[in-house]
C-alpha cells in the first residue's frame, strides 16, 4: 500500500474538496483524483460519495479514513524515532468551541507557530458535543471543550481541566427583576441563547426541564457580545460568564442576578485520544498555555 495514497484520501476527507486537498498536498486536481482511485482499486471498495457537496466518506470510506489516519501518525512516529534532531512535523488538528475561540485562542496558537514552525496548525470551531465526537472519531487530534461540572468528558479519552467558572445569570435593569430570584420567576421571560450545542444552554435549559419549567428561547444569537447587546435591551435573560461579561462594552448595562435554586460551573477540558509521539510536545505546550492564560485573567469581583 502506497502511503501517499492515504494521504491523499486522508486530505480529501478533511478538506471536503478535491481541489482544497490539491492545493493542501501540492498536487494538481488529477494528481488527487488518480491516488484516492488507486487506494479504492486496491481496496476494491469505493471510497467517497461522490455526490455529495462537500465531498463525504462512505460508511466504508469513513473506517479507511480513521485506520489511514492510524497509519498516517504510525509514519510520522517512525520517522520521528529514526530522526530525534528533528521538529514535529504534519498536520496538528484543534478543535475550539466558540466560547474559548473568542477570548483564548490567539496567545496559544501563537506560541504553537514560534516553537514548532514545521506543523500546519488546523483549527475547527465547533461546539463541544461536536468536538468531543470528532476527538472520538480521530477527525480532531485534540479539542477544547466546555462542560457543565456535572457531565465530565468520557472516561476513554485523555482529559485535563484547565479552567472553571460559574454561570452568570444577566438581565437589563428595565426588566424589573429583583437581585435574588428563582428559574421559576426567569420562566415567565424569554431568552438570549447559543444555538443548540452550547455547553451553558444545554446546562440551563435541563435543569429548568427537570423543575418542569418553560425555556422560551425568544432569541438565538451567536457570539457573546452580540447577546448582551440583546439583553441589555430587554429582549431577554441571558447567561454568559464572568470573563465574558468583563469583557463586553455591555458589561454596564445589564445587572447579574443572584437565583437561589440555579448555580452551575462551567469547567473547560482539553482532550484527547492516544497522543502519536510527535504530537505529545505540541498538546503539553497547547495545555500549558491555556492554563497560563486563565491563570492571568483578572478574576471579577
Amino acid at each position: 500500500m502506497n502511503t501517499r495514497d492515504v494521504r491523499a484520501f486522508v486530505a480529501v476527507v478533511d478538506t471536503g474538496s478535491i481541489v482544497q486537498a490539491a492545493a493542501q498536498l501540492h498536487l494538481t486536481q488529477p494528481g488527487v483524483t488518480r491516488r484516492v482511485q488507486s487506494l479504492e482499486a486496491l481496496l476494491g471498495i469505493e471510497l467517497l460519495n461522490r455526490q455529495s457537496k462537500p465531498l463525504r466518506p462512505t460508511a466504508a470510506g469513513l473506517e479507511i479514513y480513521r485506520k489511514g489516519r492510524d497509519l498516517l501518525d504510525a509514519e510520522a512516529s517512525l520517522l520521528a524515532l529514526a530522526r530525534t534532531d528533528t521538529e514535529p512535523t504534519g498536520e496538528f488538528r484543534l478543535g475550539m468551541p466558540p466560547y474559548l475561540a473568542e477570548r483564548a485562542l490567539a496567545g496559544p496558537i501563537d506560541q504553537l507557530r514560534l516553537r514548532f514552525p514545521g506543523l500546519t496548525l488546523r483549527v475547527h470551531s465547533s461546539w463541544s458535543p461536536g468536538l468531543m465526537e470528532q476527538v472520538e472519531q480521530g477527525q480532531l487530534d485534540v479539542s477544547a471543550v466546555l462542560l457543565s461540572e456535572s457531565s465530565p468528558p468520557p472516561q476513554a479519552m485523555t482529559a485535563h481541566a484547565f479552567d472553571r467558572q460559574p454561570i452568570r445569570i444577566v438581565a437589563a435593569p428595565s426588566l424589573g427583576l429583583r437581585g435574588r430570584v428563582s428559574l421559576k420567576d426567569l420562566s415567565a421571560f424569554p431568552w438570549v441563547l447559543s444555538q443548540n450545542g452550547c455547553g451553558m444552554r444545554s446546562t440551563l435549559q435541563r435543569t429548568m426541564e427537570e423543575r418542569g419549567l418553560p425555556c422560551n428561547v425568544g432569541v438565538e444569537a451567536f457570539g457573546s457580545d452580540l447577546q448582551l447587546s440583546l439583553v441589555a435591551r430587554g429582549t431577554g435573560i441571558g447567561i454568559v460568564t464572568p470573563d465574558l461579561l468583563a469583557a463586553s462594552p455591555y458589561r454596564k448595562q445589564v445587572k447579574v442576578l443572584t437565583v437561589t435554586d440555579f448555580q452551575m460551573d462551567m469547567i473547560a477540558w482539553l482532550i484527547h485520544r492516544a497522543l502519536p509521539p510527535r504530537l505529545e510536545v505540541p498538546v503539553a505546550l497547547l495545555l500549558e498555555q491555556l492554563r497560563l492564560l486563565t491563570s492571568q485573567r483578572p478574576r471579577p469581583r
